[in-house]
């Protein structure tokens, strides 16, 4: 990756590191993630601890009440895929996912925490997640975008449960304590993942979800398993690009690239276009993604010359990223999520959290909901290398994610842009039919010509994403950071 000198920089320069760097969805986050480095952590140690701050500051896109996907690189050629999401109850398939108990999975992010920590951490759990519980304990401030999400979802939060929640009603820039959050990640820290899973706090998680109509049980929560792997490779411009294994759409990505390297050589005003098509291509097949790498073998054709019309996937926003690289080799990209915002909005008084709606990722054959099963699941972090180097990208952006990744390969390898510009960049995103173009984006006549339904959005918008982004250059991590949505990067 192209680093460019970062004095002055416009763009959000390139964090440039000894032993790590962070890049994370809050600079609180990447704050702890530093800690964690400067007491002998290593990037899984951080990865831990900034997911958890997250968790704490920005609930509505993430937390223990959700599940996380991680890419961790250990040596060049060595990635592991962890699989923290969790399984629909057991017990029986509802009649309909509703906005209720009927959306909620089985919450996978603890147990992959636990899992990250033990394989690739130097730290105890605990430890890592000392950030976070002292925040929850002794307070946060209240963020603007918070109090606006609450108050789009409060009738859901009600309904929910929430009447107890310490965010209800809180104003911008409130100190605000979240005892019942901190006592449970007190317990994690203490006892483990099985404390969260089989014991009280299990118990609760299931009570809360059959209340509300649910079919989730005590045991569905202690028999959840986190899912370890290899994760799909692909070639693609010289380089190795790793997604996650099924469940996640990361295949769609890699279906994508895939494309690109078929189509060989694609004229300098033709990349975008080809993206999005690629990128709507692939989206024809998500309900299949289950069929992981065999999905490579299929064609994905596209007209250089014009839209296909075939129109994009769903329009999703909610999760939260963090990115780092340590000086020993080590980068990890991952994200972690609850759905949508707030998730199912169906909280836990006794553990100070919302619950997911991830079961609203089943749709249609071979994605249709069923006992026990895990649906198609849009977080998609990515790993790329190259002659020594490796760079972890993630972005929020649901059904989006795949999109914004594809941009910032193509614009970084194919076109030739620095990181940070081409991070900076504007955007596009197909979305229910349309393809949403940020305001000057270079391409935007051309997209219109070549019969896109184009639709202006501000550039920033925060359907363009946010990513997170760290990496090493031989022994030199460095991070970049989105200035879209509450990004921040840094460094040891």
């Amino acid at each position: 990756m192209l680093l460019p000198d970062p004095f002055s920089s416009k763009s959000r320069p390139a964090v440039l590191g000894i032993r790590a760097a962070i890049s994370a969805a809050h600079p609180l986050a990447t704050a702890a993630a530093q800690a964690i480095i400067e007491q002998g952590g290593n990037a899984a140690d951080a990865t831990v601890a900034a997911q958890a701050v997250i968790g704490v500051l920005i609930p509505e896109a993430g937390g223990v009440g959700g599940d996380g996907f991680f890419l961790v690189r250990t040596a060049p050629g060595q990635v592991t895929a962890i699989n923290a999401a969790g399984a629909a109850p057991s017990s029986g398939v509802p009649d309909a996912i509703r906005d209720d108990g009927t959306s909620v999975n089985v919450p996978g992010l603890v147990a992959g925490w636990a899992e990250l920590a033990r394989r690739f951490g130097r730290l105890p759990l605990a430890q890592s997640l000392a950030p976070a519980i002292r925040i929850a304990r002794d307070g946060m401030r209240v963020r603007p975008r918070l109090v606006r999400t609450v108050g789009q979802q409060r009738d859901r939060l009600v309904r929910g449960g929430a009447e107890a929640s310490v965010f209800l009603d809180a104003k911008a820039h409130d100190l605000v304590c979240q005892p019942a959050l901190a006592a449970t990640l007190a317990g994690i820290a203490r006892d483990g993942a099985d404390w969260f899973y089989g014991g009280p706090v299990g118990a609760a998680v299931a009570h809360a979800v059959a209340a509300r109509g649910g079919l989730m049980t005590p045991a569905d929560m202690a028999r959840h398993e986190t899912t370890v792997t290899a994760p799909i490779s692909v070639a693609w411009a010289g380089r190795t690009v790793h997604v996650q294994p099924p469940m996640s759409q990361g295949i769609l990505l890699a279906m994508a690239l895939n494309g690109f390297e078929k189509l060989g050589t694609v004229p300098p005003d033709r990349v975008e276009h080809a993206a999005v098509e690629l990128t709507e291509g692939s989206f024809a097949y998500r309900d299949r993604c289950a069929e992981g790498a065999a999905l490579l073998a299929v064609d994905l054709p596209v007209d250089l010359d014009r839209a296909s019309g075939r129109g994009g996937p769903r329009g999703y926003l909610h999760t939260a990223g963090v990115a780092v690289a340590d000086a020993d080799g080590m980068v990890i990209s991952s994200l972690f999520s609850v759905f949508d915002n707030f998730g199912s909005a169906i909280y836990v008084p006794e553990g100070g959290f919302v619950l997911n709606n991830r079961a609203g990722s089943f749709t249609a054959a071979p994605n249709e909901v069923a006992p026990g099963k895990l649906p198609v699941h849009t977080l998609a972090p990515m790993l790329m290398e190259h002659d020594g180097e490796a760079v972890a990208i993630s972005t929020p952006g649901a059904d989006g994610q795949v999109q914004t990744l594809l941009q910032i390969l193509a614009a970084t390898v194919l076109q030739g842009i620095d990181l940070p510009s081409a991070i900076d960049r504007q955007r596009w995103r197909s979305e229910n039919g349309k393809l949403l173009v940020e305001a000057g984006h270079p391409a935007f006549d051309t997209l219109k010509a070549l019969g896109h339904a184009v639709v202006e959005m501000p550039y920033g918008d925060i359907r363009g994403g946010g990513v997170v982004c760290a990496g090493l250059k031989g022994t030199m991590p460095y991070a970049v950071s989105d200035f879209r949505r509450e990004n921040w990067s840094g460094a040891v």
